[in-house]
């Protein structure tokens, strides 16, 4: 037996929703047996797919075909992921909340708060030389 790529990518919980399954086939993030392939690849027990999302990347043996999604639990036994794959996103995973925690805490990258505006105003204001001074 065989499933549409996109369906099984869906059925297994790598993707939300089928579309966003066969856009990310389609846009080369997904491989089967090591060569890209099309959202309409026929996927079989035994074969190899590697899967990239965002840092992630995902490296699993097809062990059962499914064209309808349930629950998680039956998801995971879709597949079997390799272990170096396992061990790569787990250190990805550990170097992202490195990087987190290492950020100034409250940094948002947006605009500032009013606490931060006001803390910025102040700090502009020691270093701004005093206005009676004259400069030739």
């Amino acid at each position: 037996m065989s499933v549409r790529l996109d369906k099984w990518l869906w059925a297994a919980r790598f993707f939300k929703t089928r579309s966003q399954a066969a856009t990310a086939v389609k846009g080369g993030k997904v491989d089967v047996d090591g060569s890209r392939a099309k959202a309409s690849a026929q996927v079989r027990v035994g074969g190899e797919i590697e899967v990239r999302k965002g840092p992630y990347r995902f490296l699993v043996e097809v062990i059962a075909v499914a064209e309808k999604r349930r629950n998680a639990e039956f998801a995971r036994t879709l597949y079997r992921e390799n272990p170096e794959s396992l061990k790569a996103r787990e250190e990805t995973a550990a170097r992202i909340a490195a990087d987190r925690s290492a950020m100034p805490h409250g940094f948002t990258g947006g605009r500032p708060t009013k606490k931060q505006r006001r803390d910025l105003e102040a700090f502009r204001n020691l270093y701004r030389a005093p206005e009676d001074i004259e400069w030739d």
